[in-house]
């Protein structure tokens, strides 16, 4: 192994060290007592089921490579766990720079948990690449440009906080294709760069078990839960069965493809993310469903035989079709649907306040994404210097890397 890569023993340890220093720092000085903080009683099942997404589902989920199960899974529970303590370190100098005000509890963990979705939705897009050091770099880099990104628009583009919160896909799938275009490409023909049927059956169970749990993602910080749950298990429920659908229908022997699934079945409730709370008749939830599984899996052909090639992307686990263009959809619903509902309530007669909805609203979707792409991009960069000291190509997508085989070592 060439000397530059021994470096990973001095520098991941020392580096996550500094980070729990810092960490431990801060809870030190700024966290309540537990016992003075009032949670209710039906919140905590809420935080459990989007904490069993983020840790369970996505880890599962990312395990689309034959040879780097070990990393997907093992990566994602350690970038999770540092990037939920640095999100609330984020809000902590936030609070302190009087940008948001002081949350605690629970429900500010919910917040750190959702906004590491975008981290792991990036991490989809650089996954196999980026070697520990880089992920780390990535989280932190990534959760401080996000919290800057929900500031604007919640303080210029008078964008709800808890809305905010719903552009975690659309800023999390294109700052990763942002960054991962500044990595080497594989060899066409590299054998790692591929997947198995086991690999492909624990994707599509992260996939499943993301999907169970993904109306509490939804709800988790609306106020009327019940219609959040409704609509969102309508958009899931249709999304699934669009995939499995237009799956039949693609493909040259008329089967189905797992691909499909993994990439599909969650396209309903992230295009409905934005509505679960505010839609009125579930029908209306059940379209988007429709409209992000079809986006979804034509997005993927699209995305792999023109877009790909094209505009040089790099996508390892789908984060694209399967988060950015649902979302993309579900940021344009939004918008149409609220533009009806208060044209409706004023019988379309106060244009010019119709006008500013769409501008304002317009305005928070293309600040989101364009944040995205720009930082991601010099993020990529920051990556890959020599300091960062990346992978080589020929150890892409291999575990063995960066995780200990007992049973292949000599004489046994």
């Amino acid at each position: 192994m060439p000397p530059r890569y021994l470096s990973f023993r001095c520098s991941v340890p020392w580096l996550i060290l500094l980070l729990e220093a810092l960490f431990l720092t801060r809870a030190f000085l700024s966290i309540q007592d537990a016992g003075n903080i009032d949670v209710p009683a039906h919140f905590y099942p809420l935080f459990r089921d989007v904490n069993h997404i983020v840790i369970f589902g996505f880890g599962f989920f990312l395990m689309v490579r034959r040879r780097y199960g070990f990393s997907s899974a093992g990566f994602n529970f350690l970038l999770t766990v540092l990037g939920v303590q640095c999100s609330m370190l984020v809000e902590d100098a936030l609070v302190f720079l009087r940008v948001q005000h002081s949350e605690v509890g629970m429900r500010s963990l919910a917040k750190a948990v959702l906004s590491m979705t975008a981290v792991v939705i990036s991490t989809g897009a650089v996954l196999g690449k980026a070697n520990p050091v880089q992920l780390i770099v990535m989280t932190l880099v990534e959760l401080i440009l996000f919290y800057l990104s929900r500031c604007i628009n919640r303080r210029f583009l008078q964008v709800p906080d808890s809305l905010t919160l719903r552009h975690v896909h659309l800023f999390g799938a294109y700052f990763g294709l942002a960054a991962a275009s500044r990595f080497p490409r594989a060899p066409p023909g590299l054998d790692k760069n591929r997947s198995t049927p086991t690999s492909d059956l624990f994707s599509v169970l992260g996939a499943v078990f993301a999907w169970v749990f993904w109306p509490s993602f939804n709800s988790i910080l609306t106020v009327s839960r019940a219609d959040a749950v409704l609509n969102t298990y309508f958009a899931l429920a249709v999304s699934a069965v669009t995939a499995f659908l237009l799956s039949a229908l693609t493909s040259r022997d008329g089967k189905f493809r797992m691909t499909h699934i993994h990439s599909a079945v969650l396209a309903g409730g992230v295009t409905v993310s934005y509505t679960a709370a505010t839609i009125q008749h579930p029908w209306i939830a059940m379209v988007l469903g429709l409209l992000g599984s079809v986006t979804a899996i034509f997005g993927s052909h699209c995305s792999q035989r023109c877009f790909n090639t094209a505009l040089k992307l790099q996508d390892t686990s789908g984060a694209h079709f399967t988060f950015g263009l649902p979302a993309v959809l579900g940021a344009v619903a939004a918008v149409i649907l609220s533009v009806a509902e208060e044209g409706i309530a004023t019988q379309w007669s106060d244009l010019p306040s119709l006008g500013s909805l769409i501008f304002l609203s317009v305005a928070a979707f293309c600040q989101t994404i364009s944040t995205a792409l720009v930082t991601g991009l010099i993020t990529g960069f920051i990556l890959n210097t020599k300091l960062l000291k990346s992978a080589h190509v020929s150890k892409y997508y291999d575990d063995q890397f960066y995780w200990e085989f007992p049973h292949l070592s000599v004489g046994f």
